[in-house]
């Protein structure tokens, strides 16, 4: 429906978590990214070069993603044990649940 001003409202974004399959404003979940080089890392500014996958910030999703291999398939590719660690490191620090 059109604005006052006869524009549309600006649509949101948005993106699946790979863990829950759940879909949410792609600026409330966490890109994860595989470089052109092949590392995996966390994208904290959305807008890095490479294939992304996103979870939820929260550790549930995280923990899911990783173990069960749905994060290396959205990356197209498989988890190097130090990427996995450090992505692991990082989820520990997310919250156990989601603040809705």
């Amino acid at each position: 429906m059109a604005g006052p001003k006869g524009r549309r409202p600006r649509a949101i974004p948005e993106r699946t978590c790979v863990a829950c399959r759940e879909s949410a404003g792609k600026r409330t979940l966490i890109r994860i990214v595989r470089t052109p080089e092949g590392r995996v890392e966390v994208d904290e500014s959305g807008k890095a070069k490479g294939r992304g996958a996103y979870l939820h910030a929260n550790r549930s999703c995280w923990e899911k993603g990783l173990k069960g291999g749905s994060m290396g398939y959205a990356l197209r590719t498989s988890l190097a044990p130090e990427d996995l660690e450090a992505l692991t490191g990082f989820g520990l620090g997310l919250p156990a649940e989601g603040i809705d």
